[in-house]
């Protein structure tokens, strides 16, 4: 009895136990399906999504390095800067031996330089010794150069250098001529648009006045092109020594010869005057002697006096008699 309720107990349980395993071996098969093919799809995905996040590396390595690019080309390329335009000018007063030989070597100088020679004076002192002044006008990347060679022509007594920034003036100048040009142009094309005289006249009017305004400007521009362009520098050249500044106070000496000095000085002075007033002294004189001695002489004389007359008709007149009084007689008597 108990052998067979176990035969029927294991009978009963081995069909559970195979369909459970069928059943389990068909979940595994679906379950390994859908596996395969999810992983298929996540590998896809995958694969999909890193090679987005690989593409936008890439591009944003290729912008990296194309701004790292531009940013070391920026700091190795030297920055450009706007152009300067300073006028140069300065003044040099050199003692020399001989004047014209210095004069003739800052010539060479200057011409070797691609400089001209501007205005020059000559002239001499009271001593006869030579002076001179010329303006020189070099280029300005020459400028320090030939200034070196002037200072070393002979001592250098005085030097005066300036330099003026006219950047902002060039600009400007710049600037206005082409606004002026555009408008020169659009003035043109409305006269040619133009059909009525009264346009025609009032166009002309306002081109001529452009243009003046213009050429000014050109004007402008050319002087502060010449000026920037070539530094100007004026050179003077002496032959006079300079005397070295005395320390010690003047003393009784040099009172004396001061005042001898300014004595001789005012009676030189005087003297210069009197010789400047002697020609009209001596013709004065002339015309007093010929008056006296000449002209007064034959005048004729003049008529006597009427006092005088009257004092003669008086002495020739006879006086009356006093007669006296009637009857002073009978008194008497």
């Amino acid at each position: 009895m108990q052998t067979r309720g176990t035969t029927s107990r294991h009978r009963s349980v081995r069909p559970v136990q195979t369909l459970s395993a069928l059943l389990l071996a068909a979940a595994l098969a679906l379950a390994g399906c859908s596996g395969v093919s999810g992983g298929a799809s996540d590998s896809s995905a995958g694969d999909g999504g890193k090679a987005a996040p690989q593409s936008d590396e890439k591009g944003a390595a290729a912008v990296g390095d194309a701004a790292g690019k531009d940013r070391s080309e920026q700091a190795t390329a030297p920055p450009k800067l706007s152009a300067t335009h300073i006028i140069r000018t300065a003044s040099l007063t050199v003692q020399v031996k001989d004047v014209p030989k210095a004069l003739a070597e800052a010539r060479t100088a200057v011409e070797t330089a691609g400089g001209i020679v501007g205005n020059e004076t000559t002239d001499r002192d009271s001593k006869g010794r030579e002076r001179s002044r010329v303006v020189l006008r070099v280029p300005t990347d020459r400028y320090e150069e030939v200034l070196k060679d002037l200072e070393g022509s002979g001592k250098l007594i005085d030097r005066t250098a300036k330099a003026q920034d006219v950047t902002d003036q060039v600009v400007d100048v710049e600037s206005r001529i082409k606004t002026q040009r555009a408008s020169v142009i659009r003035i043109r094309e409305l006269m040619d648009q133009a059909t009525k005289l009264s346009d025609v006249v009032t166009l002309e009017g306002e081109l001529s006045t452009r243009q003046a305004d213009l050429e000014s400007l050109l004007a402008q521009q050319a002087s502060l092109k010449d000026r920037t362009s070539l530094a100007t520098i004026t050179l003077s050249l002496s032959e006079t020594p300079v005397k070295a500044a005395e320390d010690e106070d003047p003393g009784l000496a040099d009172a004396l010869a001061g005042g001898w000095n300014a004595f001789v000085e005012t009676f030189r002075w005087i003297a210069m005057a009197l010789a400047a007033l002697l020609p009209f002294l001596v013709g004065a004189a002339l015309l007093l002697l010929l008056w006296t001695r000449v002209l007064r002489p034959r005048l004729p004389r003049r008529p006597a006096t009427a006092g005088a007359g009257a004092g003669t008709a008086t002495a020739g007149m006879s006086l009356p008699v006093a007669r006296p009084a009637p009857g002073a007689d009978d008194k008497d008597d």
